[in-house]
């Protein structure tokens, strides 16, 4: 802000003093009442709001005030409307302050207005209005498909602001460097920001968010959340029915789908046959009433979207019991028969051992008793004999 003094000593001042220098000198010169002086004031608003321009006048004697627009039209002429401009409006004329307002300010409306005074001279003052454009919430441009395995290509644009806005993106509470562009519009600026991040089906809703910063928003932040659409082939998986299905009973299976986009329609088929006349299908669901052996065979359930296909089957065996027996896989009935022959294996063994066992004692019994008659006798013998007992005492075990 620089005052203008009107008056002729003030016009006197040599042009190399230094403009601190002059402001001083003008101010110690004009205090007399003859010398008048006017100021204007610089302007900062936000775009599509109200600008006031103010024009300060000192000893004001009455002399002509004009004010003038950017491109040197005059607004106002000592208070009376000079340009046909209704968003101009003079709003305060006083000796000491004349001010102006502009409703519905745009970023055409910049750059320096005009307060001249006409005394014996005419001196002026510029108020500079600048116009701050806040940006808009950005937006999010794909500019392919994300696909499972591949990249996704996602830019964060700001088509308008001015200053020109910083972006920035996030993901997970981490800021994930992009690629910045910036371009000029004239008054006002556009700001890109792009990332590329590989996608899998596990990144499917995957929440981001891009963020503008300006110094218009005073620390606020322009938001726009965007979540990740990855496209994957579909998974199937048959749900079995739990518990031992007998004949006369129902069998319901159910198909679990998955897969983006979700496959509309679902297959169910017969493996080298055709289904049996009394199955229903509903969606995923597939039910036999009264099963019989008829209905034994490999039942498969497809599923397919634009990025692949899958399949699931379930075997079913009707024996006759009447037990429907899920046979998914052979490997579980094979152990289950590997470990009934080790048992029985076991028990022969211990069977043999055991009686092995038995023989051999029985036979070392008899072995010991015939041995001990042996010895009976010749004491028989020695007794008949008449042998003197002096002769040795023998003691037998029998």
């Amino acid at each position: 802000m620089r005052p203008v003094r009107s008056c002729v000593l003030c016009r006197l001042l040599p042009a190399p003093f230094s403009l601190a220098l002059r402001s001083l000198v003008l101010v110690l010169l004009c205090i007399t009442p003859r010398c008048q002086a006017v100021q204007a004031e610089n302007v900062t608003v936000l775009e599509g709001g109200t600008a006031q321009i103010s024009c300060r006048l000192q000893n004001y004697d009455g002399s002509i005030v004009v004010i003038q627009n950017p491109r040197r039209q005059t607004l106002f002429f000592n208070g009376t409307r000079a340009l046909k401009d209704d968003r101009f409006q003079m709003v305060l004329f006083t000796p000491r302050l004349v001010r102006i307002t502009l409703t519905n300010v745009s970023v055409f409306d910049e750059g320096g207005y005009f307060c001249q005074l006409y005394t014996d001279a005419t001196h002026h003052q510029v108020a500079t209005l600048s116009v701050s454009v806040p940006p808009e919430t950005p937006t999010v441009e794909v500019k392919q498909e994300a696909v499972e395995g591949g990249e996704v290509e996602l830019t964060c644009v700001s088509p308008r602001s001015k200053p020109a806005a910083t972006l920035r993106w996030i993901r997970n509470g981490r800021e994930i460097p992009g690629v910045v562009s910036q371009q000029d519009n004239g008054k006002t600026f556009s700001v890109s920001s792009t990332i590329r991040i590989p996608v899998e089906r596990k990144d499917n809703g995957a929440a981001l968010s891009c963020e503008a910063f300006h110094p218009a928003l005073a620390g606020q932040k322009r938001i726009r959340h965007y979540r990740l659409d990855v496209y994957f082939a579909p998974t199937v998986r048959i749900v079995p029915p739990t518990g031992i299905l007998r004949e006369g009973d129902s069998l319901s299976l159910t198909c679990s789908v998955t897969g983006n986009p979700l496959p509309r329609n679902i297959l169910w088929s017969k493996i080298n046959d055709t289904l049996p006349e009394r199955a229903e299908i509903s969606g995923p669901t597939f039910q036999i009433s009264r099963l019989s052996q008829t209905h034994n065979g490999t039942y498969l359930c497809q599923a397919q979207n634009n990025y692949g296909r899958a399949a699931d089957h379930y075997t079913l065996l009707v024996y006759d019991p009447g037990a429907v027996v899920e046979t998914h896989s052979a490997v579980p009935y094979a152990v289950i028969g590997g470990v009934l022959a080790l048992l029985v294996f076991t028990v022969i063994c211990v069977l043999i051992v055991t009686i092995w066992c038995s023989v051999r004692q029985k036979g070392s019994y008899l072995t010991h008793e015939a041995s001990g008659l042996d010895e009976h006798g010749e004491v028989q013998e020695a007794f008949l004999n008449g042998n003197d007992a002096s002769q040795g005492k023998k003691e037998y075990l029998l």
